[in-house]
């Protein structure tokens, strides 16, 4: 595995993060996430402003892995990069994409969920894939059916994941980590919470070990 992919799932959870105003939030965000022990995020292109967010959280704490989520176009992965983005988060399987953010030496993880998505995936030789929305396309039944004649990836499952079902997920060894957002809503940020998305960090922390023994 790729040696940012395995920093990644050591750390077991990454926060998806969409943040409305970046020059506010994007450093007290960081600063909470590393304390809580998770130093990772995966900022959405969702909102405007991403590439500033991406790069304000490195400034802010440069130790973390920062990515992109929800990249769409070329444009976005350029911009991306620019602002300092270590990975490559897609919602679906686009080809163009997977090759450009190969071409430019960057992780990418594309949502994938059918065998059609695996297989494509298998042709660029990825090893760890996005699994969205997770609970609504089959939840770790269908991570795990679809492993069977795929067992070369690893699955990142982000969509309906919560602390509730957090340890069921990482106990699978075909989980890498598990997306999630349920530490970093739009409440807990813009209310600034701080405290709270750090405590939220460090559950997620207990339940990761817990769950890997």
């Amino acid at each position: 595995m790729h040696a940012l992919s395995q920093a990644i799932s050591d750390i077991g959870v990454v926060p998806v993060i969409k943040l409305n105003h970046p020059e506010r939030d994007a450093a007290p965000l960081a600063k909470a996430l590393t304390e809580g022990g998770v130093p990772v995020a995966e900022v959405t292109f969702r909102a405007a402003g991403a590439e500033t967010a991406i790069r304000l959280m490195k400034e802010a704490q440069p130790e973390m892995i920062v990515g992109a989520g929800t990249v769409t176009t070329t444009a976005q992965i350029d911009s991306a990069i620019a602002a300092g983005a270590q990975f490559i988060v897609t919602p679906g399987f686009d080809p163009e994409l997977v090759a450009y953010a190969q071409e430019k030496g960057l992780p990418i993880y594309p949502g994938c969920t059918t065998p059609t998505d695996y297989h494509a995936a298998l042709k660029f030789g990825l090893e760890v894939l996005k699994f969205f929305p997770a609970e609504q396309s089959g939840g770790l039944a269908k991570i795990k059916a679809m492993s069977a004649p795929f067992p070369m990836f690893k699955v990142m499952p982000t969509g309906g994941v919560s602390l509730k079902n957090l340890g069921d997920y990482l106990k699978s060894p075909i989980i890498a980590a598990c997306g999630g957002s349920y530490m970093v809503t739009a409440d807990l940020i813009d209310n600034n919470r701080w405290d709270e998305i750090t405590e939220l960090c460090r559950k997620s922390v207990a339940i990761v070990k817990e769950a890997r023994g």
